[in-house]
């Protein structure tokens, strides 16, 4: 996993000390995943020294806001701060109340230990297993030798909700979004809450068995797309490429292993706070933005190469320009158009497949 613009690590000089980047920065970033060999420490000490600014800024005007208190009302001066980023101390909170994880909890106070206490799936318990090892090998908190570690507590989490939801059960995918809640929360309770908001209301049907939420929106985009930047969805179409071979993990991964950690989590607090809108936008931007590098593609597999190319560089490891972008680069996006592409594009699907 690329983890470029994860930290936040100050870049100051000491006497004594080394005068490479690589010796100033630390090898595993505040998330726990280790720094690539190929890191750039150059590139990502001059993004932070700007990026340490803008997040002492937002920690200031947040801890204003919330005076202490665990509670904010939606309004229009939240939104444009969940927006411009919520610091990592506050993440967590925000995250509970927007999505209503925390209403959901706390009207079903020991309903998580309930599920852990009750019988287990023997089937369920042992895929959850045989994936547990492959969720993120890069990360320090996921390894056995890690005091805690987030492995038993990702399963934990895994386990309860293919309990809580057995038209779900446990999917490839969901592992990579419970570890990122744990790394967050540092809660399970509140991570099961959570992933409860993401897969039961803001992206129903992504990992039921057959997926449909998912196919849906993979549909979906291809018709904004279409509409939006129809020179690519033109190259789309002449080289046979279905929207589900380049955008899957984008969808059903939200961009885990696929954007840089920072970029990832303050997509997700959009995601939390505006629903599923967010990846659309994403997704557009990094379409619309490399819309001239696409249509360079001559053959099925260059488009597919010229895609992966999409979540590389400069332009997704600045999180907050990127963040920007997202706002302003699709132009205007409401969930009326969404929801009434979703209805047809899920209509052709079902009866596709019936």
């Amino acid at each position: 996993m690329e983890n470029k613009a994860n930290g936040t690590r100050s870049s100051h000089h000491f006497p004594g000390t080394s005068n490479t980047a690589k010796d100033r920065i630390q090898r595993v970033d505040p998330y726990g995943f280790e720094r690539p060999e190929d890191f750039d420490y150059e590139s990502y000490e001059e993004l932070m020294s700007e990026y340490l600014a803008v997040l002492t800024r937002r920690s200031i005007k947040w801890s204003k806001l919330l005076q202490g208190h665990n509670k904010v009302e939606r309004s229009l001066k939240v939104k444009r701060y969940v927006r411009k980023g919520i610091p990592n101390e506050h993440r967590a909170l925000i995250w509970m109340l927007a999505s209503g994880a925390q209403e959901r909890m706390e009207r079903n106070p020991g309903y998580y230990h309930k599920l852990l206490e009750s019988e287990h799936d023997d089937k369920l318990v042992d895929t959850i297993r045989t994936d547990l090892h492959r969720t993120f090998p890069d990360n320090v908190q996921f390894r056995k030798t890690s005091d805690p570690c987030l492995q038993k507590t990702l399963f934990n989490v895994l386990v309860a909700y293919g309990h809580h939801n057995k038209a779900v059960g446990y999917c490839q995918g969901m592992n990579f979004i419970s570890g990122y809640l744990l790394i967050i929360t540092k809660d399970e309770e509140k991570s099961f809450w959570l992933l409860d908001a993401l897969l039961g209301r803001i992206l129903p049907d992504y990992y039921a068995t057959a997926m449909l939420g998912l196919k849906t929106d993979q549909e979906v985009l291809g018709e904004l797309v279409r509409v939006k930047v129809p020179a690519v969805w033109q190259v789309m179409h002449e080289q046979g490429v279905m929207w589900t071979l380049v955008v899957s993990r984008w969808f059903i991964c939200l961009f885990i292993d696929v954007l840089p950690v920072e970029t990832v989590l303050r997509i997700w607090d959009c995601l939390f706070y505006e629903g599923s809108k967010i990846i659309f936008r994403v997704a557009l931007t990094l379409i619309k933005h490399n819309q001239a590098h696409i249509l360079q593609a001559r053959s099925f597999p260059d488009v597919c190469d010229r895609f992966k190319d999409l979540t590389k560089g400069g332009f997704v490891e600045n999180c907050h320009a990127f963040m920007q972008r997202i706002f302003t680069e699709p132009g205007s996006l409401s969930m009326a158009t969404i929801n009434r592409l979703r209805e047809r594009c899920r209509a052709q699907i079902v009866a596709q497949e019936s």
